[in-house]
């Protein structure tokens, strides 16, 4: 078994950023997260050099000058050591997101670092589509919890709430918006897919990466020559690790080759032999365009979006 995270319990860093979160959350502050193109293409606009405001600082991730920030916000910033200085000025390695109106914590634009917590557009689907099909549950594991928005959002669902992740980065902020969103019974464990967790559960939702990564990043690199390994062990390693009767959510991308779902044709045949009943449906036909672009993509159509619920039988095959 993968080692505990530390649970619930924030460090001094940590509540910095959750202090951050507050005193933003207390000023009005609000972003919604555009795709790393559509913010290229907005800071290189004339004039968004430097960040004149809150959302230029903490949303746009632009460098900024002394007074546009307030004093005690950037000395949380230090605290929490999450503050830059460069030729430009000072710049946050943090980003604040809004979803389900309240704030969370990611990694600034551009996410280069290898351990770069991601959030945007894919958040917002995946937590729609997870509100859509969840259900009340004695115990729910987010597998790759990343920031741990969606998980958090379903909390009032869950008797009890288990982030995961294989990155201390990505826990380390899922503490965090844990406790920006007053969510106490919500704990952090390491964990490879499920490799790290003992507990039975009855819910789990995933939205794992889903594109060939030549830097490997976590959040990015979905595993294999199609992006679609590491989606395909979640969905197996779930179907075998769920309490009779418990459901998965998943939310992932699949490159679409001369028509064909790859994806689809990998999970379908486990879902066959875990006697599962599943849904499966297209979110977004295309995604990533530019992608398509790179040698991984040369034979794909398109990269859509998909969601998939599976459900286990209330008693299963072998026991029956």
């Amino acid at each position: 078994m993968a080692r505990p995270s530390q649970g619930s319990a924030v460090n001094d860093r940590e509540s910095a950023l959750i202090e951050l979160g507050r005193a933003l959350d207390n000023e009005g502050y609000r972003f919604t997260t555009p795709t790393p193109e559509t913010h290229r293409r907005v800071n290189a606009r004339a004039g968004a050099e430097r960040a004149q405001d809150l959302g230029g600082v903490f949303g746009w991730s632009r460098p900024f000058a002394d007074g546009v920030v307030p004093a005690a916000m950037v000395e949380l910033l230090a605290r929490a050591g999450e503050l830059d200085t460069t030729p430009h000025g000072k710049r946050s390695r943090v980003r604040y997101s809004t979803l389900e109106e309240r704030l969370h914590v990611h990694s600034a634009y551009p996410t280069l670092a290898a351990d770069a917590v991601f959030f945007g557009p894919d958040t917002y689907r995946f937590t729609a589509f997870a509100l859509e099909h969840a259900r009340d549950a004695s115990c729910l594991v987010e597998i790759g919890c990343g920031t741990g928005a969606t998980a958090l959002s379903l909390a009032s669902r869950a008797g009890r709430v288990i982030l995961a992740d294989i990155s201390e980065q990505a826990l380390r902020f899922a503490r965090v918006n844990a406790a920006l969103a007053g969510v106490s019974h919500a704990s952090t464990v390491i964990s490879d897919v499920l490799d790290g967790i003992s507990e039975p559960f009855d819910l789990v939702i995933a939205n794992p990466p889903y594109l060939v990564d030549a830097e490997a990043r976590l959040y990015r690199d979905g595993g294999g020559s199609l992006g679609i390994d590491l989606a395909v062990r979640m969905v197996r390693a779930s179907l075998a690790r769920l309490q009779p009767g418990g459901r998965l959510i998943l939310y992932t991308g699949t490159p679409i080759i001369r028509g064909v779902d790859p994806f689809w044709e990998a999970v379908r045949p486990v879902l066959g032999a875990a006697h599962a009943d599943g849904s499966y449906r297209e979110l977004d036909p295309d995604v990533f365009g530019e992608e398509l672009e790179r040698a991984a993509y040369s034979e794909a159509d398109r990269i859509a979006v998909v969601g998939l619920v599976a459900d286990l039988p209330k008693r299963r095959a072998d026991s029956a």
